[in-house]
């Protein structure tokens, strides 16, 4: 397996980067895309690992999709999708797999959605049911509530569900997408914890941009009137919010500036808050042009306790930055983090351990007291978030480590380039 080791900065940090396409709002423009009738043109969409994934798997279903210039021309299915006639492979995408698990209950057909190993551990029975509560016949293929899933559907007839202390937002995205297609009118109502809302309020916005209102009048209860159609646009896909989170972590780190020039504070993506977070930390951030500015200054001593519900994708970024932060950090309320790509809760304690620092792991978080960590072999557990945070905790430690580098390209494969654009003054 490959290993590259991170040079440190040996040089005050000042230097610009550019974010590719926001992985979420992507995924969710080529979704509606191609189940829209008519053509759109999505213009700086991410081209990745996910996305490629997902790309086939709606070829598969029916739209016809080809990337010219770097933009994305999609002509959709109408809302009818073919018969695949083969499994869905969706890798690791576990957006993709809650998302297209909804999309395919409009049908009609027998559909199947699988992907690697570690996607089929990630659990999908809250979707599931409430598809079946919907009229189609949902059920996991080989374990009940995971992945292989199969979706038999002559169509959704509309309903009330309830979601209950779900894991994941994108059950209510998958819903939310799905319901205009419905014989009849679609309520979703949430109750207890609910993580990362503010996706949900993306998938909102999405739908919107494609033609459609989803009403939302009471907190936590949406509704979508059925026997609707997307229609296909034209729209330009902004720039990244957690992969920029990487790059703005490097300045807190090192005390330097960073400009982000395709990122915008008004961004729906959740991640934004993470520079409320590092303005806790001592940073100040700054709107530049059509990006942002962040520079680090000292970071302060003390405890600090964050609640991450939020953005969970946000936890290894900010665990990287506690370690070196004289004090004790929480980080709570991210129970749903043991279900991503990794158990990040344990992968991100059991590798701040291998350098020295003090972790305490809790069932829904994790309690780091910084330091001096030093170098070490980084394990990423084919986590994207997991290298890019140690990566760059390895500009301001020296001899950091990380294993099997590739694993990036699940959301930024540009990663290392403009990594490598820090080191330039």
């Amino acid at each position: 397996m490959e290993t590259i080791e991170i040079k440190p900065l040996s040089h005050p940090l000042e230097a610009e980067v550019v974010m590719p396409g926001s992985k979420s709002h992507t995924q969710r423009a080529i979704i509606l895309a191609a189940i829209a009738a008519g053509e759109s043109i999505l213009h700086n969409p991410l081209e990745s690992e996910d996305t490629s994934y997902l790309i086939a798997a709606l070829k598969s279903l029916g739209a016809d999709i080809s990337s010219r210039d770097g933009d994305l021309y999609i002509a959709g299915a109408g809302g009818r999708l073919a018969d695949p006639g083969k499994e869905l492979y969706l890798g690791n995408n576990g957006t993709a797999m809650r998302i297209l698990t909804g999309l395919v209950a409009i049908g009609p057909g027998t559909f199947t959605l699988t992907g690697s190993e570690r996607l089929r551990e990630r659990p999908l029975e809250p979707l599931l049911a409430a598809l079946r509560k919907l009229g189609v016949d949902a059920r996991g293929r080989d374990r009940e509530g995971y992945p292989p899933v199969l979706i038999r559907t002559s169509g959704l007839r509309g309903g009330t569900v309830i979601l209950r202390d779900i894991e994941s937002s994108q059950y209510i995205s998958a819903l939310l997408i799905s319901a205009p297609y419905a014989a009849g009118d679609t309520h979703i109502e949430l109750a207890g914890r609910i993580p990362s809302l503010p996706y949900v309020n993306m998938t909102v916005a999405a739908m919107k941009e494609f033609g459609m209102e989803v009403q939302a009048a009471i907190p936590h209860r949406y509704s979508v009137k059925g026997g609707q159609r997307y229609r296909g646009i034209s729209c330009r896909i902004e720039g990244d919010v957690s992969s920029a989170s990487y790059f703005f972590l490097a300045a807190a780190l090192c005390q330097g500036k960073i400009r982000v020039e395709n990122v915008h504070l008004q961004s729906l993506q959740g991640d934004i808050g993470f520079l409320s977070l590092l303005e806790d930390a001592g940073c100040i951030v700054n709107r530049k042009g059509k990006g942002v500015e962040l520079t680090g200054r000292p970071l302060p001593g003390g405890d600090l306790v964050f609640d991450l519900k939020n953005m969970p994708d946000m936890v290894p970024t900010l665990a990287a930055l506690s370690a070196l932060r004289p004090g004790r950090t929480v980080i709570a309320n991210v129970v749903h983090l043991r279900l991503k790509e990794s158990d990040r809760l344990a992968a991100m304690a059991t590798e701040l351990r291998k350098t020295g620092i003090q972790v305490e792991e809790r069932p829904d978080s994790l309690i780091i007291t910084g330091g001096q960590p030093r170098g070490a072999e980084i394990d990423t557990y084919n986590d994207h978030r997991i290298a890019m945070s140690f990566a760059i905790l390895g500009l301001a430690v020296p001899g950091m480590k990380i294993k099997n580098p590739t694993c990036v390209d699940k959301s930024f494969p540009g990663f290392w380039k403009e990594l490598d654009k820090l080191y330039h003054k």
